[in-house]
């Protein structure tokens, strides 16, 4: 047995002992009268030293809330969030799972096809959810300018079995995501309801998480059986459950955010939560995660205390070796700092005003793109752009004149939305809206393929919380880039806030735990 003394709260060895977080810690108190742990049998404590109790093992597989490995069939309550136009990879999704988490993949802003081979290549490496392949998932991206995609990706997903599926940027419900949510309800012989996909709504704000927490709306699922997408049966059952059973409250993250800060918008989700279970009468568990900021032990302990059920990781990821994006774009992710970010108008809804959080340092993406932004406030038409801005313009940014760029516009969306060619032709200010959507769309693509002469100009999706992990990171395996595997990071964070969980629990019941013990440092860990 190794026992507490006086002068062991001045050494390492007390913090070394707080990290044996998978043996059961006795509290004692010693003669002296300090208050200590103790390790091994209990009836073996020297003369005069009283035991207080026991505190249980503590594993990170028991983070978060049970039902959520229950409901998925993963080890761990933790998710790597779906990073756009394929950030978020097969190889992510496929080491996720093998490491009994969940991975969805980014399936926003990559066409149906492309979608679909990532489809072939996740299920070929850990086969088909409705036969008992591992737990992933794939992003669905709400598409205000694009309905038919949103329309015809959820399509995809239910013909090939994806089950799981990332909700995101969504302000309301759409006929989409609710004819995913519903479709395979169904009544199981005990008389529960069985549903086969699952929905994992992203969220930030309590009035859309309301949207989803509660059943779908009578009239949209009227329309869907109207329109034979899905089964009168399944209507039914769906005004019973809600729409999405896992709800990810997204703080300040990278991408889309609206930077909540996580303390303050967990607990009202909850609170949301409770009333709505309540006033439905819902029998299943409805889950909160939390997403957005989790880039240390700390930061993730604090989340599970807090009650959320889930943790979700995104800026993180992506300088990982499995991440989809250019290695010397790692290497400026890998440089940041957590003040090293800012607001940019978002591609996808640039006319809405919508922003997107991205890196600042290293690049000119995020003062350009607010530059354009202006531009489209004060301008009517690209023929409206003053002489001096239109030069900056065509020198700075689009590397080219406004007229070459609009014709490749109109080239690309002939093929991908004809639709916006006939209003751009009714509405130049409309037009002038894909131009600069295109330098705004293009950023991130240039960051993925590592464009040289892009460089200034790449859009990379990132949050305070990568700026965090490298302080955390600093002088271990996980600085530098070649060193970030995906399972490394999420095993760190997982057993480092296991770790953070006992200090708390130890200081509670009067340990003096000291400031060292709180600071868990990544080591390499088997998965």
């Amino acid at each position: 047995m190794s026992l507490a003394t006086e002068s062991f709260f001045d050494t390492a060895d007390l913090k070394r002992s707080v990290e044996r977080v998978r043996e059961p810690t006795h509290i004692v108190r010693h003669p002296a009268g300090f208050v200590g742990v103790a390790f091994g049998d209990p009836s073996a404590l020297p003369d005069g030293c009283d035991w207080l109790g026991t505190l249980p093992a503590l594993y990170p597989e028991w983070l978060g809330d049970r039902s959520f490995q229950e409901a998925h069939g993963t080890r761990f309550a933790y998710i790597a969030g779906a990073m756009a136009n394929g950030i978020g990879s097969t190889e992510i999704v496929i080491a996720m799972a093998k490491a009994g988490c969940i991975g969805f993949f980014g399936a926003a802003g990559l066409p149906e096809s492309r979608v679909n081979a990532a489809i072939d290549t996740i299920q070929g490496a850990l086969g088909k959810a409705d036969d008992g392949g591992l737990p992933h998932g794939f992003n669905l991206i709400h598409s205000p300018q694009e309905p038919e995609l949103e329309a015809s990706i959820a399509d995809l997903y239910l013909r090939r079995g994806i089950r799981r599926v990332s909700a995101a940027a969504y302000m309301g419900l759409t006929p989409w995501i609710v004819r995913y949510a519903s479709t395979g309800l169904r009544r199981t012989p005990d008389g529960r309801i069985h549903r086969i996909n699952h929905v994992f709504a992203k969220i930030s704000r309590p009035e859309v998480a309301r949207r989803f927490m509660a059943p779908a709306p009578p009239e949209l699922l009227a329309q869907l059986v109207r329109d034979r997408l899905i089964t009168l049966e399944e209507s039914e059952l769906a005004r019973l459950v809600p729409v999405a059973e896992d709800i990810t409250m997204e703080a300040d993250s990278g991408g889309h955010t609206d930077n909540q800060a996580l303390g303050a918008l967990l607990p009202i989700l909850l609170r949301l939560r409770d009333d709505i279970v309540a006033q439905h009468r819902y029998t299943r568990p409805l889950r909160v995660g939390a997403a957005g900021g989790l880039g240390t032990p700390n930061a993730v302990a604090a989340a599970y205390a807090l009650g959320a059920a889930y943790v979700l990781t995104g800026s993180v990821n992506q300088a990982s070796l499995e991440a989809a994006l250019a290695p010397h774009a790692k290497e400026m992710l890998c440089k940041a700092d957590s003040a090293d970010v800012a607001m940019a108008p978002a591609a996808d809804m640039f006319e809405m005003g919508v922003e997107v959080q991205v890196l600042k340092r290293g690049t000119l993406f995020a003062a350009r793109g607010h530059k354009l932004r202006e531009i489209y406030r004060t301008c009517g038409s690209l023929r409206e752009i003053a002489a001096d801005d239109r030069l900056k313009l065509e020198r700075d940014i689009f590397k080219d004149s406004l007229e070459n760029v609009w014709a490749n516009t109109e080239k690309f969306f002939a093929e991908r939305d004809p639709k916006q060619l006939a209003r751009a032709k009714a509405d130049e200010k409309h037009r002038m809206a894909l131009v600069f959507r295109a330098y705004l769309g293009q950023s991130s693509k240039w960051a993925i393929a590592g464009t040289a002469d892009r460089v200034m100009d790449y859009q990379i999706w990132c949050g305070p919380a990568m700026g965090s992990f490298n302080q955390w990171v600093k002088g271990s395996f996980l600085e530098p880039a070649s060193g970030r595997s995906v399972t490394q990071i999420a095993l760190n964070l997982l057993e480092g806030a296991a770790v953070v969980t006992r200090c708390g629990q130890l200081r509670s019941y009067g340990v003096p735990v000291p400031a060292d013990a709180w600071d868990y440092r990544p080591r390499m860990l088997a998965t």
